[in-house]
């Protein structure tokens, strides 16, 4: 993360219209768990990157973090000698959160373990020249530490072919999943939001390849978003912060990762505008994840039930009923990205995303079923809803979208 490339403010990558809605019967992704001794993800994870300092203020940190709604925390930068991650993994066990150490930093004869340990923090950003290394790294913690995770962040897609060490994005993504053969995706991309960039699209199109390939290796894929001002990134607002997990969300993302919780000394972030400041303090970033966490925690434990089948983006030129044909939903024109799901009972499953963060939205929604059976996530409480018409008066059933907000139906199971 720290050593992520800038996008060129001009750069604009070529749209996704719609990702494969082939309607394939995929095992959703917890089938992997009778594949011990493989790490089995139990949990959506909402991760912390830059975790607090180890010091007198440490209980109290961790408490903060968690009542943030937090529920993954990596190690690395506050906790990095064995003793300190000792005392962080105690300090996950007791606030509820698991711990993901600086492996690096660790004896390899003697690696730590218990309640809050989900695995260890192996890599940052590597080339395809250090598959076999790491593959030998990956494979030797599965034998010594059966369960846990082996966790290794790959490049965006904006990264050159040269950082990659591959031709393509794809090719890049796909080795490190077949070759090192990793039991969770995870790439940073941080997208360029303000008028005079745009490049939510490469941040869309970089999605669609980790869908892809970890539907194939039937794996999780975990993703980080930016948090803070740094470089030519723009602090994001609330709204454009809810766009970035959402998206995530929509194409299928098991984990969504703060860049960043405590804001690094060092490393060009001296704006210092993290969710929490280098001296402790909370920006305004602090409630904006409190609230966007406490969704996610209730929306979690469907969302984990879910398989992506495909993701379609409806643009104000579209015609939605065209661009959505395959799916079991139409909606009015708009701006939308949509994703389409399998429940693991054999339910459909939409995701209506409004792509506006800085207007809301009020469609037209026709399900292509009996609404009547058609149910929908609360955000508050994680439980399922009848659907509310919330413009009765007008035609068709209306929905409201606040700025980059989200909605998640489940429908009928489709007719064989």
């Amino acid at each position: 993360m720290l050593t992520s490339l800038i996008v060129p403010a001009r750069l604009r990558l070529r749209t996704l219209v719609c990702a494969s809605l082939l309607g394939l019967v995929i095992p959703h992704i917890p089938a992997r768990a009778a594949e011990s001794p493989r790490f089995v993800q139990d949990r959506l994870a909402i991760a912390a990157w830059v975790d607090p300092p180890m010091n007198a203020e440490a209980d109290n940190r961790y408490a903060e973090l968690a009542a943030a709604n937090f529920n993954v925390v990596f190690g690395g930068f506050g906790a990095r000698t064995p003793a300190e991650i000792q005392r962080q993994l105690k300090l996950g066990r007791k606030h509820g959160l698991k711990v993901l150490p600086y492996y690096p930093t660790l004896p390899a004869d003697n690696l730590p373990t218990g309640p809050a340990c989900w695995g260890y923090f192996v890599r940052d950003e590597p080339t395809c020249s250090e598959i076999p290394a790491l593959r030998e790294t990956v494979s030797r913690l599965r034998q010594t530490r059966p369960g846990h995770l082996a966790w290794i962040n790959l490049f965006p897609n904006y990264a050159s072919p040269e950082q990659l060490g591959a031709k393509t994005y794809e090719e890049y993504v796909r080795r490190f999943a077949d070759e090192v053969d990793v039991d969770v995706l995870c790439m940073d991309h941080y997208p360029l939001m303000s008028p005079a960039a745009d490049t939510r699209d490469g941040y869309c199109a970089n999605l669609e390849v980790m869908r892809k390939v970890s539907l194939a290796k039937g794996i999780p894929f975990w993703n980080f978003f930016n948090t803070l001002p740094f470089d030519a990134f723009d602090d994001p607002t609330e709204a454009q912060i809810r766009w970035q997990v959402f998206a995530s969300l929509a194409y299928g993302a098991k984990g969504v990762i703060y860049f960043c919780y405590w804001n690094p000394p060092d490393g060009g972030m001296v704006k210092n505008g993290g969710i929490i400041t280098t001296d402790g303090r909370r920006t305004r970033h602090y409630e904006h994840a409190r609230r966007l966490n406490g969704e996610l925690q209730r929306l979690g434990p469907v969302l984990m039930k879910l398989t992506s089948i495909g993701v379609c983006r409806v643009r104000s030129a579209d015609d939605p009923a065209a661009v959505l044909a395959a799916t079991p939903v139409g909606i009015s024109k708009g701006e939308y990205l949509i994703g389409v799901f399998r429940h693991a009972d054999g339910r459909q499953a939409v995701m209506i995303n409004n792509h506006h963060f800085a207007y809301t939205q009020w469609p037209t929604v026709e399900f292509k079923t009996d609404r009547q059976k058609v149910r929908e996530i609360d955000p508050q409480t994680g439980r399922e809803r009848p659907v509310l018409d919330e413009s009765p008066k007008l035609e068709g059933l209306q929905i409201s979208l606040d700025a980059a907000a989200s909605r998640l139906f489940l429908l009928p199971a489709p007719k064989p």
